[in-house]
């Protein structure tokens, strides 16, 4: 346990080691997974303060196949649009790294204090994407920072246009 805590807490402060740790760790999967389960759990709980409709079920399982969903993005863009020259990798050493970007996360449990949950959930959001480029740089063995930005900037797109495809296929009004 006390290692599973420190590898989040070194995520957090963004430490390339850590994320170089993980992408070498097989066994580290898991833990990945329950980061992603943390941080999902955490914005659900920090969310009560809103008194809004929503379930720590949906939230988490959503949250799960949202990384997923992400790290095979990450993937297509990162290995095969924009590979660098030393770019070697594989969907799991992407879902282990992007897994511990989502520790910082854990933070939005303060949300559930009435007033904090915007500017928590803020941070948070921030915080988790400079962890998400930290991830993506070791991960894809990127000698640039620009280069892991540029993933993540094209990779977002391409996921804002699966979900609105999914959307309007599943989830918009039937006519007629």
């Amino acid at each position: 346990m006390n290692r599973f805590i420190s590898r989040m807490i070194r995520a957090a402060k963004l430490e390339a080691d850590l994320y170089e740790e993980v992408e070498a760790d097989t066994t580290a999967l898991p833990q990945a997974m329950a980061v992603v389960v943390l941080s999902s759990l955490s914005a659900g709980i920090g969310a009560m303060s809103l008194k809004s409709e929503f379930s720590l079920l949906s939230l988490t399982i959503s949250s799960l196949i949202a990384w997923f969903i992400w790290a095979y993005i990450v993937y297509f863009v990162g290995v095969k649009i924009l590979p660098g020259p030393e770019t070697k990798s594989d969907i799991g050493e992407l879902l282990r790294t992007i897994g511990f970007s989502s520790s910082p996360g854990v933070i939005r449990v303060v949300g559930i204090i009435p007033g904090l949950y915007n500017l928590v959930s803020l941070v948070a959001q921030i915080w988790m994407l400079m962890a998400m480029i930290v991830a993506i740089r070791q991960a894809l063995d990127y000698s640039s920072t620009g280069r892991a930005i540029l993933v993540c900037i094209i990779g977002w797109f391409i996921q804002v246009l699966f979900y609105m495809f999914i959307f309007m296929l599943f989830l918009r009004p039937r006519l007629g």
